[in-house]
């Protein structure tokens, strides 16, 4: 089945746009005694020519229907049964609604969720000859995707920024000129609920939690025994991962199967449909695959939190042939949302942040963190079939990783090496929490000989910055890299900039995007083979940055070597605030499924 993305969502509050102006980098090389150098590059503003000068974007409330009410729709194909049914859910519903939204917590409340540039824009057809200040390097020929949570229609009640559909950014490259378009991922939750005119999936995060979530559970199972949704097609938000593998673009989330979406020849995005890998897969798939730079193959997880097993890897040779599933034995439901891969091991973490259903039922969130549970992390040979060479090695105090930015094996010490984003409170993403947030650079150890395992932190303690989503190239991927390209989250959720860590001697290169600017996270793009690529850090940093204060977003590309802009494309559409990217270049392109 091809869903097809042709028009606006008409319910949206259109964004402003402003005219861009160009700007340049200015290096600052700051040096204190005895100490290494750190480098801070930022984008600023050098003149300022002429720009349309529109309101300032408020601050205030979810605009995502603001003058929109909507009703529910009696698709033609209900009977009248149904169509009873169907209302005297939307009337229970809405007494519910007006007893519980009174006192959301704000990391489930849409007035602190979806403000400011975290609020959803309408999608937009291909735009061509976009504005260019800069040159765009020759070499870089291709489309360059994010992925983000794009709510389609105003929540109704609780809602976390993890919970809106996919809607996927893409600018396409060549001989210097740019394009951009930006689609839903048709996701068949989506479709359901724009044929019924209103939303009715529950939201993972957002909604179910406590004895509400019960109550929305048992809505929606009730509007399943009536006919009136399908969940069984597939309950997923497809918002977080993309990759391109085997002539398919996937969309993920790990609340179920990937989605496939076609990029045309236009540069415009067309969803498929659910993937099941020609019928090989049947549970959801984790948003982080890892393809192996070497054998092409992709490594993954699927997960599951209501019955044992919790969880399962597989692969999948370049050509998508799918391994037998491996059951990983876990004793409770971990949430795991990244893992990584070496040379010769899948990396697994089972750590504290877990699944508990019975903390619903006493009122509070499914997803806890588990103070008691003994943190550890599984190392599966790549080409195991079984768990039964699975070793498990206990972590450190304080390493709960959300994503995991790279592992290799070093044979010297016959260690593994993690390179990951430690995370303080661990929970923090998923419930209110008084202590300060932190997100540490930090290289764990893990020696499989002697089951111990060290840490410690890249950047000193203080010269702590917050460091979150990001990258290395892909092309040393599950091999030791020398540097590490990562979001400064601050204010945090926001990336002011991003910075380019070396692992090793911990040196920060500071990449400051400008005054009430902000941006996502930064892909590394290498330069292609036969482009003269010698060095780990020959490429170039991709990334959407919005101006808060103008109210418009660009596309910067920055020389990944010394941090300097390059090229900045300005985009007909404001970008929020997202997730995960890919790049997908020309020539794999024509190979398109």
């Amino acid at each position: 089945m091809v869903f097809s993305s042709t028009s606006t969502s008409p319910h949206f509050v259109l964004d402003q746009k402003g005219l861009g102006f160009p700007i340049k980098p200015i290096n600052i090389v700051k040096k204190k005694p005895n100490q290494r150098k750190e480098v801070i590059s930022s984008a600023l503003k050098v003149n300022s020519p002429f720009v349309f000068h529109f309101p300032k974007q408020p601050n205030k409330g979810p605009r995502i229907t603001e003058h929109y009410t909507f009703k529910s729709r009696h698709p033609s194909h209900w009977n009248l049964l149904q169509k009873v049914a169907s209302t005297a859910f939307d009337i229970l519903e809405q007494a519910f609604l007006n007893n519980h939204n009174r006192n959301l917590p704000k990391n489930f409340d849409p007035h602190f969720q979806i403000v400011g540039n975290y609020a959803p824009v309408p999608e937009q057809p291909v735009s061509h000859s976009l504005p260019v200040t800069g040159v765009i390097p020759h070499w870089i020929n291709g489309v360059y995707l994010r992925n983000g949570a794009n709510p389609f229609f105003q929540p109704l009640s609780g809602h976390h920024l993890f919970d809106g559909d996919g809607m996927i950014h893409a600018v396409t490259i060549g001989e210097g000129r740019a394009s951009y378009a930006c689609r839903f991922t048709q996701t068949e939750r989506l479709v359901q609920e724009k044929s019924i005119g209103r939303p009715v999936f529950p939201k993972a995060v957002g909604e179910l939690h406590g004895h509400s979530g019960i109550a929305r559970l048992l809505l929606f199972y009730a509007r399943g025994l009536f006919g009136l949704i399908d969940h069984r097609r597939g309950t997923g938000v497809a918002n977080a991962g993309l990759v391109y593998f085997n002539g398919r673009l996937l969309a993920m989330s790990e609340d179920d199967l990937p989605y496939q979406v076609r990029i045309t020849p236009s540069g415009d995005l067309i969803t498929i449909g659910r993937y099941n890998f020609e019928g090989q897969l049947n549970s959801p798939m984790v948003a982080h695959p890892k393809i192996d730079p070497d054998s092409g193959e992709l490594f993954a997880l699927s997960y599951n939190f209501t019955h044992k097993p919790y969880l399962k890897h597989f692969r999948l040779t370049p050509d998508g042939k799918m391994s037998p599933e491996i059951d990983i034995p876990l004793e409770i439901p971990t949430m795991i949302h990244d893992f990584a891969i070496t040379e010769k091991f899948v990396v697994i973490p089972d750590q504290q942040v877990v699944f508990n259903l019975q903390k619903m039922l006493s009122g509070g969130s499914p997803v806890v963190y588990d103070e008691k549970k003994n943190p550890r992390f599984g190392f599966l040979p790549k080409n195991a079939t079984d768990s039964s060479n699975l070793t498990w090695v206990d972590s450190p105090a304080d390493t709960f990783c959300f994503h995991l930015w790279n592992a290799w094996e070093e044979t010297e010490s016959d260690d593994i090496v993690v390179i990951a984003s430690c995370m303080t409170p661990p929970d923090s993403i998923f419930n209110e929490r008084d202590e300060e947030f932190k997100a540490v650079l930090t290289e764990i150890r893990f020696n499989l000989r002697t089951g111990k395992s060290s840490s410690r932190r890249i950047i000193s303690e203080s010269e702590h910055v917050n460091l979150e989503v990001g990258v290395v190239n892909r092309k040393r991927v599950g091999r030791k890299t020398q540097y590490v390209y990562l979001a400064i989250t601050d204010p945090w959720p926001k990336a002011c900039g991003f910075a380019k860590v070396d692992v090793s001697s911990g040196e920060v290169k500071k990449y400051i995007y400008g005054d009430e600017r902000y941006g996502g996270e930064p892909y590394f793009l290498g330069r292609e083979m036969g482009f003269g690529c010698e060095e780990e850090d020959d490429g170039h940093i991709m990334v959407f940055v919005h101006d808060e204060k103008k109210w418009r977003s660009e596309l910067q590309v920055v020389n990944a070597t010394d941090l300097k802009l390059e090229a900045c494309v300005e985009l007909s559409s404001r970008v929020p605030y997202g997730f995960h990217g890919t790049f997908v270049h020309a020539n794999d392109l024509i190979h398109q499924a």
